[in-house]
């Protein structure tokens, strides 16, 4: 696990190294990644994503879904039960693999995405809805696809041609679904 822990922050200190070239980015980085090493030890004991700092109240973190789901025209309460399911909308989340923000963004998808500031709450949940859009055009609106998509990736989902038998994305498609209602 520590090995793991230890990979994401490196990834992490990589990542804000290409993308923080002003000074005043460097003193984020340099607070992001101490406040992420002080993290360490809770995610070696839980093992699961933890929270810290959190720096925008849910209420917050709800107005900004709802503004971006309708922004880029996909249901409000989907976005919502997505984000709800990735991240409790707790904008400061880290998860054991990498995944960061409310929306649970990697860091490749982020990019992919134009995000620039991945643990900017708003940046993070406009990147994370826009990806939600992209996964239910690519899947011709069907919103279990898309959703399936979110979590295992896209590919996995044509492989499959609909939710791959992984336990983790039957379990996280039930789980939006029912939060979507």
């Amino acid at each position: 696990m520590l090995q793991s822990v230890n990979q994401v922050m490196q990834r992490i200190s990589n990542i804000e190294r290409r993308f923080s070239p002003s000074e005043s980015r460097k003193a984020v980085s340099s607070n992001f990644a101490t406040t992420l090493a002080s993290a360490t030890t809770d995610l070696m004991d839980s093992g699961k994503a933890t929270a810290f700092n959190p720096s925008a109240k849910q209420g917050d973190i709800a107005k900004m879904v709802h503004l971006a789901a309708n922004k880029h025209g996909v249901d409000p309460k989907l976005a919502m039960a997505v984000a709800e399911a990735e991240s409790g909308l707790s904008a400061n989340v880290v998860s054991p693999v990498g995944a960061v923000g409310v929306m649970q963004l990697m860091p490749e998808t982020a990019r992919s995405l134009d995000v620039r500031n991945i643990t900017d709450p708003y940046e993070n949940i406009d990147g994370g809805v826009r990806y939600l859009k992209q996964m239910l055009t690519m899947f011709g609106g069907d919103v279990t696809k898309a959703v399936a998509a979110y979590n295992a990736g896209p590919q996995a989902v044509k492989n499959y041609n609909g939710v791959p038998p992984y336990s983790e994305t039957r379990n996280y498609v039930a789980r939006v679904l029912s939060l979507a209602k």
